[in-house]
């Protein structure tokens, strides 16, 4: 068992309607600790590749990116959820749909910012139905970069939107993947890795 799964496991909460909250330490109130050995994780696990850009969605896919670039040493980009005044210019645009959230938005990405020439490392903090990650993998390729890998810190893996996303030939690396979640005995397995 690593780190991350401990950590579910110690604090996470399991709601109805396959819902793992585990927003005391992750994605509301974070532990910059736990971020800084996520951050390091996904560097050790895509060592081997070239990346000069890390590309995530607002909000909660942010921190965990800030804490990757820091091993990585590239900026982060993320895709807004809403045009604010101050961007302006061309921009990329796909619709996404939140598991969380149950609605879909439209997230914009500044062409200023993502070129052909990019090696972008895409990461989020969940991994459900995969809808969010084709958006920022769409936009990724309309740029004309190229998507070197993916990381996931915790995947839902009874959802479709892992198979899905490797069915498509990417690489991604989930450092902790939820098999089963059980509301009434607030029991997880994890997949072995």
């Amino acid at each position: 068992m690593n780190f991350l799964e401990e950590r579910i496991l110690k604090d996470g909460i399991i709601k109805k309607g396959n819902v793992l909250k585990v927003d005391s330490f992750l994605n509301h109130q974070m532990d910059i600790n736990l971020l800084d050995e996520i951050g390091k994780e996904f560097k050790r696990r895509f060592s081997d590749t070239e990346i000069t850009k890390i590309l995530t969605i607002e909000s909660s896919g942010i921190a965990i990116a800030c804490a990757a670039a820091r091993y990585f040493e590239a900026p982060v980009l993320f895709a807004k959820k809403s045009k604010s005044i101050n961007i302006d210019g061309d921009m990329y645009v796909a619709e996404v749909e939140s598991f969380t959230h149950k609605c879909k938005n439209q997230v914009i990405v500044s062409k200023s910012f993502l070129k052909e020439n990019d090696k972008v490392l895409i990461i989020d903090d969940f991994l459900a139905n995969g809808c969010a990650l084709q958006g920022l993998i769409s936009i990724t390729e309309e740029a004309g970069a190229t998507v070197e890998g993916i990381g996931i810190a915790i995947e839902k893996g009874f959802q479709i939107g892992g198979t899905v996303i490797r069915n498509l030939g990417y690489r991604l690396e989930s450092l902790a993947i939820v098999d089963e979640m059980n509301d009434e005995d607030k029991t997880i397995k994890f997949r072995e890795q």
